[in-house]
């Protein structure tokens, strides 16, 4: 019994934190800093080019690859992830993740994926990151970041948040001219609350000069009509796939490519 108990104890030593204690050391609240460097870096500019990742989750040497693909890059001026920053909503996850995230040059941010919803991930998230729902302005460009996650809410919470969206038509940055939403998952998806999709699209609409919507989740790279009104939905594939989206946004419009590092 003595030996027994003596193992135990050696066997708990192995194990530095549990894997959902939400205890985060180093950078957080990251979200707001680089919103920051955004907003200020990129104040009244008319032209402007972002990589759009998303699902790095379990692919750490594919998002190495990544940072020091896109830290070759002069062009850039921020980094969007999609979500899905862990993959089982482990703290260690998004510590690595974040880590590997510093690296990049230039500022960045990240939104709530489904798998960063699981154990204590939400929680995590808030503390590395910041809130689900956010926006930012880049140049003269709306960027509205949404939590799209429902099915991990059990319709506990509203998901997509419309009285967020409200607050933000109500209260709209003067220097805005045209607006992109960003979200993980996106609307007739299983995890998307399907119940309200009729509503989502006319308040997206409501936004100045709505060009697109972006998303991940679905690890592919991808351009759909979903609700055919010519406001295109584009998917950027996972780590894995060695892919993301680079958007330039002028005057006249948007371009959008795939990049495979």
């Amino acid at each position: 019994m003595l030996l027994f108990i003596i193992m135990g104890l050696q066997g708990c030593e192995m194990f530095e934190a549990h894997p959902y204690d939400t205890l985060v050391r180093g950078e957080k609240n990251l979200n707001e800093k680089h919103i920051k460097r955004i907003e200020t870096t990129l104040c009244g500019k008319d032209t402007i080019r972002f990589a759009f990742i998303s699902d790095t989750q379990r692919w750490y040497d594919e998002t190495k690859d990544f940072v020091r693909s896109i830290n070759k890059r002069q062009d850039i001026d921020f980094v969007l992830h999609g979500g899905d920053i862990s993959d089982f909503g482990a703290t260690h996850e998004f510590i690595l993740q974040r880590d590997i995230l510093l690296g990049l040059r230039m500022p960045w941010v990240a939104l709530l994926g489904n798998h960063d919803c699981l154990g204590t991930g939400e929680n995590v998230f808030n503390e590395i990151f910041g809130t689900p729902n956010f926006h930012f302005v880049a140049g003269k460009v709306l960027f509205v970041c949404l939590n799209t996650n429902c099915m991990e809410y059990d319709y506990s919470e509203p998901v997509p948040d419309f009285g967020y969206l409200e607050n933000l038509l109500n209260n709209l940055p003067t220097e805005v001219e045209k607006t992109i939403v960003a979200m993980h998952v996106p609307p007739f998806d299983l995890e998307f609350n399907n119940n309200v999709t009729k509503v989502f699209q006319p308040y997206l609409h409501q936004f100045p000069n709505l060009q697109c919507c972006i998303y991940g989740h679905g690890h592919r790279y991808a351009t759909d009509d979903l609700f055919g009104d010519s406001i295109l939905y584009h998917q950027t594939p996972c780590a894995k796939k060695r892919g993301y989206i680079e958007f330039t946004l002028t005057p006249n419009g948007y371009e959008q490519h795939l990049v495979n590092y």
